[in-house]
Parts: C-alpha cells; structure tokens; sequence
C-alpha cells in the first residue's frame, strides 16, 4: 500500500514512544501468540502475567519486552468484552505493537501532532485510560493511539491541544487502572478512525483482520524496531 511507503519513510531514524533515556539494546522482543508454550500460567491472572514478563525481561537482561503486531492470543478469553459464542467473531488478534516494562515508565508522542480525543476506557481487560494523537504529515492525516496509561495521564489535558515529537504525554498505568494487565503500553496506528472518540479496536476477529490490518498499519513502519517479532 502506497501509504504504507509514505509512512516508512517519515523518518529514517527510529521513533519513540516510551522513555527515551532507556537505550534500544536494552529492549527484547516477546511472542505472547496461542502457540507459545511458555505461557502455561493463569492468564486471567494480572499477577501472573506481571510475574512471567518480569522473568523474561531478567533472563534477556532488557528493560522493555515488545512485539505482538497482528498476533493471535489467547489472554482476550479471560473478558466478555472480547468474547463471542462465534469462534470466528472472537476479537482476539491484536492490532498494534506492547512494550512490556514497569509502571510510571514515560510515554511520548511518536510524532507532531495534536490531541484528538482521550478516555478511561474502563470495562475489564480495556484500555483503561487511553490518549489518540492525530497528525497531518506530507499531506498524511493518520492518528497514533497510547493505551493503558495512569489517571494522571488524561487529566487536565485538552483536546486540540499541540504535542510536539517526543513530548511526554502520559504514563504507563498498573493493574488497577489499565484493564487488569501488567504495565504496558499499546502503541497503534489508525488511518480512519470513523466517529471514534478516545477509543479504538485494539483486538479485532478472523472475520474483521482484512480491514483492520489495512487500516492500522504496523506500527514498525515508524519504530523500526529490531528483530520484530
């Protein structure tokens, strides 16, 4: 896809989207798809998933755990709000990049932008508190969205507020606000974000991926992240 392209080459340099001061060869990329038998723990069990990713940051000696574009999990099982009767309706392949690391760890705005729209997108196994930027790049409108930040996050903030590259403008929240995960950020791209406010699908079904994977590209295209998963 042409866009695609375009987006790749916004810049040559890898972007970022969580604190700066931790260097990339202190990052590790992580595979949470059904197939990997490594995750043999409770998964409805936040504790648990905090326990299993602070193991594998300590044997990769990494700070921040990342991957997970288009792959297929199981952890969505857990919440209604992705369930389905249907096996084919069941949102459970997961549309944007996580980085995996502690609680309160800065996020920055991957570009020039401005707030478009925020919420505590507050059901089980949601978002939680979630901030959407919206940039207009070489004649590209596309937006970024940052979920499961602190409540600090999107408090006194305004939409249509200007936020320049790397600006910070949140944290990484815990598990009694960010829908019961372990801390993490979900990075995301949306190129058409319909009427959504502060809230887009993270997590879309076997029925909906040709749309969806069209219109949220990998977010690599701007991290450059190495050795993606």
């Amino acid at each position: 896809m042409r866009l695609n392209f375009d987006l790749d080459n916004i810049s040559r340099e890898p972007l970022r989207v969580i604190d700066e001061n931790i260097s990339m060869n202190e990052y590790v990329s992580i595979s949470l798809n059904a197939s990997n038998n490594d995750i043999n723990f409770d998964v409805s069990s936040s504790i648990a998933w905090e326990k299993y990713i602070d193991e594998y940051l300590l044997r990769s000696n990494a700070q921040v755990a990342f991957g997970g574009y288009l792959e297929r999990r199981n952890i969505y099982q857990r919440s209604t709000h992705f369930n389905s009767i249907d096996k084919k309706n069941q949102r459970n392949i997961h549309l944007g990049i996580d980085f995996w690391c502690k609680e309160n760890t800065t996020v920055l705005a991957v570009l020039d932008g401005e707030i478009h729209s925020y919420k505590n997108n507050n059901n089980y196994g949601d978002y939680g508190p979630t901030i959407i930027l919206k940039h207009d790049i070489a004649n590209m409108v596309f937006y970024s969205l940052y979920g499961h930040l602190t409540l600090e996050s999107i408090q006194n903030i305004k939409v249509g507020t200007k936020i320049r590259k790397s600006e910070i403008i949140g944290r990484l929240g815990n598990n009694k606000v960010n829908g019961d995960y372990a801390p993490h950020l979900h990075f995301q791209l949306i190129l058409d974000i319909k009427d959504f406010v502060g809230d887009y699908p993270g997590v879309a079904s076997e029925n909906e991926i040709e749309y969806y994977a069209e219109n949220c590209p990998n977010p690599n295209l701007l991290l450059k992240l190495p050795n993606e998963i």
